[in-house]
């Protein structure tokens, strides 16, 4: 068993050579990856700062005449994954640890949003209180708060180093004693207003021999289930909740990217997909909402969440963008619509409830799907269990007709 370290040896050598000890006291080898970039390294590393320089496509000796903080972080973060990534592919990385401030943690978590869902990723940061979301990313990164800062060893950072190493042991050197059955899986998308849909397509699925796993579409959801596609560890998708392109378009808290519903079809698995809570863009508490929108009909989800109709162009946008996208899909695709409304607040008597905006979005699929896309309507809302039971048959035909089933 190895476990990589990444951290800068110029100015964090001391409190990562403890963790190397630590770890090694309990019979797991170290890797250690050096990150610095201005100073020499505090001992001698595995890996220098001058081959994660060249591993990220610049020269050591170049960053240090430049002063660039910022192209600094972005060589050495794509160097750290590189790296990070020829061990692991080698054998040589069966967990990573990652020590630092904002810079490290910048660099050390490139190199774990690399590996795989399921290496064992702890990244012990001054930053990890705050917003983790650009370090986290759709992965399974542990960040664990250095409480002060990580600037010499004392009582406290001796304590939670010692606590990150042993918990990146712990990972490593112990296999979950869990039953795990091979089936096909398949990702569903889900929102609040989405809920029953997706829980009776889940539990019929289940029933016909496949695994789910569920994606809360709040950004990192969609993008999550996609890396899984992409790394083949989904079969199939069950895209209920499209709603990211919602944000994505408009300019809400939760879009998954630009890349949102590619996935499936770059890989060429089946992918059934409808239009759940397209009807809505997301936003924090309702004094965040920015002023240009002043005028527009809102939900107040809860005091965090402040949900803002989208608009009969908005959605023809949106139904344009989907369609594009799912057009080029090289596998077996599916779009089904909900008639009577694409959320619980979509229904009629609710406070999204706006057949113009819905018509928009519907005419905007019907015009631009081409022939190859199979076209679905249904005159039933999206939670609907009829609705909800079409969607899961018509994906299991699918999966059956590839053999993915």
């Amino acid at each position: 068993m190895s476990v990589v370290i990444v951290g800068t040896l110029d100015t964090k050598g001391e409190e990562i050579g403890f963790a190397r000890d630590v770890i090694t006291a309990q019979g797991v080898d170290v890797h250690v990856v050096d990150t610095g970039v201005m100073g020499d390294p505090v001992f001698e590393p595995d890996t220098s700062a001058a081959e994660v320089a060249e591993a990220g496509g610049g020269s050591l000796a170049d960053l240090r005449d430049s002063g660039e903080r910022g192209e600094a972080m972005d060589v050495m973060g794509r160097g750290a994954a590189e790296v990070a990534t020829r061990l692991y592919e080698a054998g040589d990385l069966d967990g990573i640890l990652g020590l630092g401030g904002s810079g490290n943690t910048s660099i050390a978590t490139a190199a774990m949003r690399d590996l795989p869902v399921g290496v064992p990723k702890v990244m012990v940061s001054t930053m990890a209180s705050g917003d983790v979301e650009p370090y986290v990313g759709a992965t399974d990164v542990t960040m664990m708060y250095s409480v002060a800062d990580i600037e010499g060893l004392n009582q406290l950072s001796r304590r939670i180093i010692a606590n990150a190493a042993l918990a990146v042991v712990g990972m490593v050197t112990h296999e979950a004693d869990v039953e795990v059955e091979e089936k096909p899986t398949v990702g569903l998308t889900m929102f609040g207003v989405t809920t029953p849909c997706v829980q009776t397509a889940r539990e019929y699925l289940e029933s016909e021999g496949y695994e789910t796993i569920v994606f809360h579409a709040t950004g990192t959801g969609g993008r999550a289930m996609e890396d899984l596609v992409r790394q083949g560890i989904i079969d199939g998708v069950l895209d209920v909740t499209t709603t990211e392109w919602a944000d994505e378009h408009v300019g809400g808290v939760l879009n998954a990217g630009p890349e949102r519903l590619d996935a499936p079809g770059e890989v060429g698995i089946p992918h059934v997909v409808s239009v759940g809570a397209l009807d809505m863009v997301n936003f924090g508490p309702r004094d965040s909402v920015p002023e240009a929108f002043a005028d527009r009909t809102f939900h107040e989800h809860n005091p965090q969440v402040t949900l803002m109709r989208t608009t009969p162009e908005e959605t023809a946008a949106i139904g344009e963008i989907i369609a594009g996208k799912l057009n080029d899909a090289d596998g077996p695709v599916a779009v089904y619509l909900p008639l009577a409304g694409v959320s619980m607040l979509d229904v009629e008597g609710e406070d999204f409830h706006d057949p113009e905006a819905d018509e928009a979005l519907f005419d905007a699929l019907r015009e631009h799907l081409t022939d190859d896309v199979d076209l679905v309507e249904m005159e039933t809302d999206v939670n609907d269990d009829e609705f909800a039971l079409a969607m899961a048959r018509r994906l299991d035909e699918l999966m059956r007709e590839s053999g993915r089933a």
